[in-house]
């Protein structure tokens, strides 16, 4: 019986002894199970090419490959002496078609616990395959490889224009390249735009008014409209809960049962704007002005102010029967000759507020502050039940 001594191509470590029996093919898979590779083709310590069983004597060392051309072991480096074996030999790299020739060193040195580090620190540890001209076979974009590449090299991340920054760092993670994923994190946050706050211009506004149907309710919840010209526009049933209206010019314009719940009105222009049924329960409109505004809906539907923020706002002349400015804050505000019949104004701050000449029959007062409050010109008088006790 002959036995030969087999190892993968181009190593002379982990060697195996097996026994020769049968045909060619037999010993091949023999190979392949004892050295973990899909085994195609035996060669002497020359390089020669064995193509018939009979060709093998005893004691045989055979070099056995996967296709590729033979691989003079004498090229693999060895340790000497107990010293850590030198990285300086060169090998290259097919990433996805494209070749890459480098140093050992360069992909274990600085990153030794990256996945290439252990790829190529020992040779034929992990079986890296090869292509016919002996390039290790990696399966990964070259286009995203390159930029890692040259940080291995030299310590810097380069990346040319028109690289995806999210591509490479996929590779990075892929590679187990900590600090250079890391890098390219930062790199990322860093030339993401900053999100746009800009205002909505009265141009994309009516944009959005026209492509949607009367009937249906417009949802502008949160936008920013700030400083924009929206006056005269139809804005029935919009929803503008929690948007920005601060500075904008709302002049005219019909806002009859649309929700402003906790919108920013600060410093906006009402001055004669439709307003009956509208929600504007806790809003800022601190600043505003709300000159002859009508909050009055002749089917009944009251206006809803509820803990709005109306400090310093110049409502005069405006009509609001039946309005719900309970617990609002209405300080140094301007409500001069407004119509405030059936008014729902308990617990309302009305410090230094100017009431000459409303009407405030059956309005309702109780618990509101009225230090300073002027009631000059009333059209009708204060009922006692009206005011604080």
């Amino acid at each position: 019986m002959r036995r030969v001594t087999l190892f993968v191509n181009g190593t002379s470590k982990n060697g195996k002894v097996v026994a020769v029996y049968g045909t060619l093919a037999d010993l091949l898979s023999v190979a392949s199970n004892k050295l973990g590779i899909k085994a195609c083709n035996l060669y002497n310590g020359k390089g020669g090419l064995i193509d018939d069983i009979a060709l093998i004597r005893d004691d045989d060392v055979l070099y056995v490959s996967e296709g590729e051309p033979f691989v003079d072991p004498q090229n693999d480096v060895r340790a000497t002496d107990g010293l850590p074996r030198a990285h300086t030999d060169w090998l290259t790299l097919n990433i996805g078609g494209r070749l890459f020739t480098t140093t050992r060193s360069t992909l274990v040195s600085k990153e030794p616990e990256s996945m290439l580090a252990h790829m190529f620190r020992e040779k034929d540890v992990w079986g890296n395959k090869q292509d016919e001209r002996g390039a290790y076979l990696i399966d990964r974009s070259p286009e995203y490889f390159e930029p890692i590449l040259n940080y291995l090299r030299h310590g810097q991340l380069i990346i040319n224009e028109g690289i995806n920054l999210l591509g490479v760092l996929e590779e990075a993670k892929f590679f187990g390249i900590e600090q250079l994923a890391e890098q390219l994190e930062v790199a990322i946050k860093n030339n993401q735009p900053p999100e746009d706050h800009s205002p909505i211009s009265r141009k994309e506004f009516v944009r959005f008014l026209l492509a949607t149907p009367t009937k249906s309710e417009l949802r502008c919840q949160g936008l920013n409209f700030s400083g924009a010209d929206l006056s005269r526009l139809d804005l029935r049933y919009i929803n503008f809960k929690m948007a920005n209206l601060s500075r904008c010019n709302l002049t005219h314009a019909n806002l009859c049962c649309s929700n402003l719940e906790r919108a920013d009105l600060s410093g906006a222009n009402l001055d004669g704007a439709n307003l009956q049924g509208v929600k504007m329960l806790c809003s800022n409109a601190e600043g505003a002005s709300l000159k002859g505004c009508n909050f009055e809906d002749p089917s009944g539907l009251k206006a809803n102010l509820e803990g709005a923020n109306l400090k310093g706002v110049d409502m005069e002349g405006s009509q609001m029967t039946g309005i719900n400015l309970r617990v609002s804050t209405l300080k140094n505000a301007k409500l001069k000759n407004c119509n405030l019949r059936g008014a729902t104004l308990a617990g309302t701050d009305l410090e230094n507020c100017d009431l000459s000449g409303c009407d405030l029959q059956e309005a309702n007062l109780r618990g509101s502050n009225v230090k300073g409050a002027i009631f000059e010109e009333m059209l009708t008088a204060l009922h006692m039940s009206q005011s604080v006790r």
